[in-house]
């Protein structure tokens, strides 16, 4: 679920440059070309279960994602579209998914190894 997740995020972030190429400043294509290449690499640490820190970096860039988009579109007034709404679903389930696994490892590590319920 979270590596689908932020994966589905990179892609269509990906996606909004083609999309809108006429319409959008070079700046603005930059930012969704790194969001996305960022997302699509995020997969991996999370395919790999690597440290936390990771998942920590993730859901902070992932947050920082949805907050800018909070500011830069609704908060202006600027109608919302579904393939914006479907963005930043994904990025909360993603969110959501990796403080499940935060606190899941967090908690089998205080239990202890071989001491699992």
């Amino acid at each position: 679920m979270t590596a689908a997740s932020t994966f589905i995020g990179g892609v269509l972030h990906l996606a909004i440059i083609p999309m809108f190429f006429a319409l959008t400043p070079v700046n603005v294509m930059i930012f969704f070309l790194v969001s996305g290449a960022g997302q699509l690499f995020w997969v991996i640490p999370v395919l790999k279960r690597w440290s936390n820190v990771w998942y920590y970096v993730g859901m902070g860039g992932t947050a920082i994602l949805v907050a800018l988009f909070v500011i830069a579109v609704p908060a202006r007034g600027l109608p919302v579209s579904e393939l914006e709404i479907t963005i930043e679903l994904v990025q909360i389930v993603f969110i959501i998914g990796s403080i499940m696994i935060v606190k899941e490892r967090t908690t089998k590590a205080k239990i202890g190894p071989g001491r699992e319920s």
